[in-house]
């Protein structure tokens, strides 16, 4: 009798692994089905998984080397450990561990471009529902623009308020650019004062913004802002577009109606605008190189829609050894003006989508490395303001509301040219995070925090209205209607895994990130 008591106390080891252990050769194994520590249980609000030590496998991990079959081992929100699968020997006894067998296990998106409207215009998004699409993004990181709160972040004390509005409030982390305005750009103090505060970089409007509190900035107050930024080694991203006297003015040969077609919109805002802007650009931008007056700072063009001319301009600078970079979106890539239909608002933004062979061009530069990062302009407003009904693109709102789709769509649209789970990476999390200086963050890699995003590259959705969608104002997004590929299934950050098919952790744990 005894014995057998002890031959099966023997065996209870092997058992318990049996049951709580993922079989790392398994196609695809829920996450949180069974744990393999016995009697734990949920410890924390912030997160859909119970431990704060576990292992993620996967047959494809992709890393800063390549994409690999392993495990990437997780303690206190951050990453201790990436083993290959044949190195790999858990002891399931003691660690827990997700197996998520053919599914893409990358580094969490960082989308430096995001206005969350709050606080202010919190009706329009806010940090709740903006930061819970992007966790159901996979988007484990957000940088939020200076503008379309309210007040806008152009001084150390609406940085504050914003800092305020977002702590408890946001399921993926929150940095902040602040507002490069004529009234600080002319005052070094003044701009110190927002610098000091915590902001990662600063964004300017070469053209009117539309927020009466963020005017523009002209080539002269950027110039000015150059050596303080340089001090400071932080960013000037800039929405690069100048206004033009364009030949005669345009003529709405049916009244409104003529207004409803994209194409009208589109000669309101020719690519000029950007080559303009740009041009100016490139002349301050001599001043970055080493031994330049403002060595230090770095430009950055949001949102570059035109890929002929002004391009060129940008990679001839970067050539010349000038520090700038640029990036583009999504809707650039996915959308062409030809196809547009009238009346459809949804599709306006700034700078404009623009025709098939422009779009064609600007994959060419991306796959080339000439664009050197994505991000979204999640743009959102209230329904109202987009005048879906009247369908005039003159009048209407402009912004693309993209926060929850950025990962599936890049990946939908660039399957056809070929791109790798190794280019998403580096497009959406190595070099946002490196723009906005954020050291611990963009890459599965030994002593970062655990953001990390896992998804089903061939798993097709449509977003029809019976899709999960996050965003505020779904109607709103160009995107609803598409069928597209690349469904996220779970979003890690800071270890805690805050999204999972469908479902969000119960408290909003995430951090505000501010520059020290």
């Amino acid at each position: 009798m005894e014995s057998g008591k002890r031959g099966s106390l023997a065996l209870l080891p092997l058992f318990l692994s049996f049951l709580f252990y993922f079989d790392f050769s398994k196609k695809k194994t829920p996450v949180c089905g069974m744990w393999c520590r016995v009697g734990v249980l949920p410890s924390s609000d912030c997160s859909l998984l119970p431990h704060n030590h576990y292992w993620i496998a996967s047959k494809r991990i992709v890393t800063p080397n390549g994409t690999i079959s392993g495990a990437v081992e997780i303690k206190q929100g951050r990453i201790i450990s990436i083993v290959a699968e044949e190195n790999w020997h858990v002891n399931s006894w003691f660690t827990a561990v997700v197996n998520y067998g053919e599914s893409v296990v990358m580094p969490g998106f960082i989308d430096v471009h995001a206005h969350l409207d709050d606080p202010g215009r919190s009706e329009w998004e806010g940090f709740p529902s903006g930061t819970k699409a992007a966790a159901a993004g996979g988007v484990t990181t957000l940088v939020d623009m200076p503008l379309n709160s309210a007040p806008s972040t152009v001084s150390k004390e609406a940085l504050k308020l914003k800092v305020q509005a977002a702590e408890g409030r946001v399921y993926v982390d929150v940095g902040f650019w602040g507002g490069l305005v004529p009234e600080n750009a002319e005052n070094a103090s003044s701009l110190e004062r927002l610098l000091n505060a915590g902001v990662l970089g600063l964004k300017s409007f070469m053209v009117p913004s539309g927020i009466n509190d963020f005017p523009m900035t002209t080539a002269s107050h950027i110039k000015e802002a150059l050596p303080t930024l340089a001090r400071y080694k932080r960013p000037l991203l800039i929405h690069a577009e100048v206004q033009l006297d364009l030949d005669g003015k345009l003529e709405l040969e049916n009244g409104v109606d003529n207004a409803r077609s994209y194409s009208t919109y589109l000669k309101t805002r020719p690519a000029s605008m950007e080559e303009a802007a740009i041009n100016q650009l490139i002349t301050l931008s001599k001043e970055t190189r080493a031994g330049g007056s403002a060595e230090g700072a770095h430009l950055h063009i949001v949102h570059l829609s035109d890929a002929r001319t002004s391009l060129n301009l940008i990679k001839e600078a970067k050539q010349r050894g000038d520090s700038i970079t640029v990036e583009t979106c999504p809707h650039y890539l996915a959308f062409a003006a030809e196809d547009i239909p009238d009346g459809d608002t949804r599709f306006k933004c700034a700078p404009p989508i623009r025709d098939a062979a422009n779009k064609e061009k600007l994959w060419d530069a991306l796959l080339d490395g000439d664009i050197d990062m994505l991000s979204s302009d999640h743009s959102p407003s209230v329904p109202e303001m987009k005048l879906l009904d009247e369908g005039d693109f003159l009048k209407a709102w402009g912004g693309i509301s993209s926060l929850q789709f950025i990962l599936p769509a890049t990946w939908t649209y660039g399957r056809k040219y070929g791109i790798s789970f190794e280019q998403l990476a580096s497009w959406w999390s190595e070099k946002p995070a490196k723009l906005a200086g954020l050291t611990t963050k963009g890459a599965i890699a030994v002593g970062n925090q655990a953001d990390i995003v896992v998804w089903e590259p061939d798993m097709e959705f449509d977003l029809d209205n019976d899709y999960p969608v996050h965003i505020k104002h779904p109607s709103i997004s160009a995107y609803m209607g598409s069928r597209l590929s690349g469904k996220v299934l779970a979003t890690f950050v800071r270890g805690n895994l805050v999204y999972k098919e469908g479902n969000h952790a119960s408290h909003a744990c995430a951090l505000p990130i501010l520059h020290r």
